[in-house]
C-alpha cells in the first residue's frame, strides 16, 4: 500500500468556453499531472479511461489499460502511480479505479487532505516560531 500524497496545484488561465476535451485538459493540467514530456498524452488518455469506468462503475487492471490505449503496462503504471499518489485513483484487486465516484468528490476528498495537512503544518509552524524565539 502506497502512504505518499503528492498534491500539486498549478494555476493556470482556465478555458472560457471549453468543451469536455479542453475541461479535462484544464482540470488535469492544474493538478499538475499532464507534463510537457508527455508527448502523446498517455497520462492524459488514461485518465480519460479511469473516468469511463466509473461512469460503468468498474475497475481496470493495468493489462486492460495497456491494451485499450495501445501503451506498454509500463508507461500505463508509471502513469496510475502518479494519479494514486495525487489522489486521483485507487487501486483494489490489481484494479485501479477513481478514488472517487465522480470529479467533484475527487477535489472534496483533496480539499479535506489538504486542509487536514496544512493545519498540521500550521500547529508545526507556530512550535517552530516559539522554540526559536520569533
Amino acid at each position: 500500500m502506497r502512504f505518499i500524497q503528492k498534491i500539486t496545484i498549478v494555476t493556470i488561465k482556465r478555458p472560457e468556453h471549453a468543451d469536455v476535451n479542453e475541461g479535462l485538459l484544464y482540470f488535469g493540467d492544474s493538478l499538475g499531472l499532464f507534463g510537457l514530456r508527455d508527448k502523446d498524452k498517455s497520462c492524459y488518455r488514461l485518465f480519460v479511461e479511469l473516468l469511463k469506468a466509473a461512469k460503468n462503475q468498474v475497475g481496470l487492471s493495468s493489462d486492460e489499460l495497456a491494451l485499450r490505449l495501445g501503451l506498454t503496462r509500463g508507461t500505463v503504471v508509471h502513469h496510475l502511480n502518479k494519479l494514486i499518489d495525487s489522489g486521483i485513483a485507487v487501486v483494489a484487486n490489481n484494479r485501479y479505479y477513481l478514488k472517487e465516484e465522480n470529479l467533484k468528490v475527487v477535489i472534496e476528498a483533496m480539499k479535506k487532505d489538504v486542509d487536514k495537512h496544512l493545519n498540521e503544518l500550521h500547529s508545526l509552524a507556530s512550535e517552530i516560531d516559539n522554540w526559536i524565539g520569533i
